[in-house]
């Protein structure tokens, strides 16, 4: 058998309904936890997690991040107990930022009931915070990405995750994010707002650190089965309190980048997201070129690829002769207790990215533009409450086109748009190709394209709408702009 990681996302969008409903009939384990999972939620006072994922409806009913959180941490599991049901033994378990709980939960090391307890917890204290931050998720490497914050100079403002070679997430507030934003693009560094509620990883995180450390329901911690690493700690989880873990990480930053390849160097050579989509195993594909990584959720016979990897022989040596807690040439071990100057989620869309219900798209990294950083950039004194504005070259307005309703012309319009953006003939870009999988436009570039849809069809609720960038096609990006037109008119 293959020496394989299993992946868990941070935060994501809502899965879809009735993505476990094929799990759920077949698999025993998945059923119990499903059940326990429901258990656990009722306690809270909040609804049933499971329902909506085991049944025909392809939508979120939007009950909270409280529920979302639960509904993504039932994905992971219950793929989780798929693979083991079907004989996958990973040699460790790694989560983007608060799919690290996931990870201890699939591990052994806390009950299914503990980590949504802990979940809930943590979603709570991050909602009585109410800061005003944001998270940008730009497509250059970490230390790029940190000299970009570094211009600014507020303590808050700061490198929250390096997910990949070319791609990383800055956590500051909101107005500074702003001016990071246009920096960036004045630089020619592509960049994506994260939509969380919830942007963790920053030192602006350590009231909401304490005040779950004081709050959370104190959890058993168990020997577990696996082993986990951390991509915060940079180092394997040992005897650590689960609540100091969880709250440790909310300022800490995270280094994906890193526990990917130290996991590969090891002897690793396969990674497998517990997942709906590829969100981990994105960052995994741009970090170690060549690795295969496998999302069983995203096959049309999941159990069948899992059986397939169960049945391949092992490509390197024992992966078990590699030391499994010592620190893993990041810098110094940090314990978890102690808080460090700041995922996943999060995550490009589904930063994952970090922390707070998010885009479910992963995006892959882009490489920035050719120009170099200009030598000398003088940093402007920054209060952290009013700011001076960062003064770049306007972008040409786009006139919103006068195309109407039909589907026809919509596609017309997108087929131009595109063909002149990527540089394709319009009649080679098919409505059903996939932008990503057929095409290969990663997905920060399908992101700029987006918005430019967004202001040529004066939709700007468009580019909010992360299912376009998971799946996206022409046909439903056109589709999609038909009918939003067609509620704009009719109001």
């Amino acid at each position: 058998m293959v020496n394989s990681v299993f992946v868990m996302p941070g935060t994501v969008a809502a899965p879809r309904g009735g993505i476990l409903r094929d799990f759920h009939n077949r698999y025993e384990t998945v059923r119990e936890t499903l059940s326990r999972i429901d258990k656990a939620a009722r306690e809270m006072g909040l609804p049933n997690i499971s329902a909506r994922l085991i049944e025909e409806n392809g939508t979120s009913d939007q009950r909270g991040p409280e529920v979302q959180y639960l509904e993504i941490f039932a994905v992971s599991i219950a793929t989780h107990d798929m693979l083991i049901a079907e004989g996958a033994r990973p040699v460790a378990v790694v989560g983007q930022s608060i799919g690290e709980l996931w990870a201890l939960a699939a591990a052994g090391h806390l009950s299914v009931e503990d980590a949504a307890r802990l979940a809930v917890a943590r979603s709570q204290v991050l909602t009585r915070q109410s800061w005003d931050g944001k998270m940008l998720a730009v497509g250059v490497d970490g230390p790029r990405a940190e000299s970009l914050a570094g211009l600014i100079n507020h303590p808050h403002l700061v490198l929250a995750c390096e997910n990949a070679p070319r791609q990383s997430v800055i956590s500051g507030p909101e107005a500074l994010i702003e001016h990071v934003e246009r920096v960036a693009d004045a630089l020619g560094w592509p960049s994506f707002p994260l939509g969380v509620p919830h942007p963790t990883h920053s030192p602006a995180m350590a009231q909401a650190a304490r005040d779950l450390r004081a709050t959370a329901p104190r959890v058993p911690y168990g020997a577990g089965r696996w082993r986990v690493c951390s991509p915060w700690l940079g180092r394997d989880i040992g005897d650590d309190d689960p609540v100091d873990l969880v709250a440790g990480a909310l300022t800490a930053r995270v280094r994906m980048l890193h526990t990917i390849r130290d996991l590969h160097a090891a002897g690793a050579d396969v990674f497998v997201e517990c997942g709906e989509w590829p969100v981990v195993t994105k960052f995994v594909e741009a970090s170690v070129p060549g690795v295969r990584c496998v999302v069983p959720l995203s096959e049309s016979d999941p159990a069948g690829a899992v059986r397939a990897l169960v049945t391949e022989p092992a490509a390197g040596g024992p992966f078990s002769r590699v030391p499994a807690s010592p620190g893993n040439g990041h810098g110094p071990v940090a314990r978890a207790s102690v808080p460090v100057a700041a995922e996943p989620v999060p995550v490009l869309p589904a930063v994952p990215l970090p922390d707070g219900p998010a885009p479910a798209a992963p995006v892959s990294y882009v490489a920035p533009a050719a120009s170099p950083v200009p030598a000398a950039v003088a940093p402007a004194a920054v209060a952290p409450v009013a700011v001076a504005p960062v003064v770049v070259a306007a972008a040409p307005v786009t006139t919103p086109t006068s195309v109407g309703l039909d589907y026809e012309s919509v596609l017309d319009e997108l087929q131009t748009l595109y063909g002149e953006f990527l540089g394709y003939p319009p009649d080679l870009l098919g409505e059903d190709d996939g932008l990503e999988s057929d095409l290969g436009v990663e997905s920060l570039k399908q992101v700029v394209l987006l918005g430019r849809v967004s202001d040529r069809f004066d939709l700007p609720g468009l580019r909010a709408n992360s299912s376009l960038l998971t799946v996206g096609t022409l046909r439903r990006i056109a589709e999609t702009v038909v009918e939003a037109r067609a509620e704009a008119a009719g109001r």
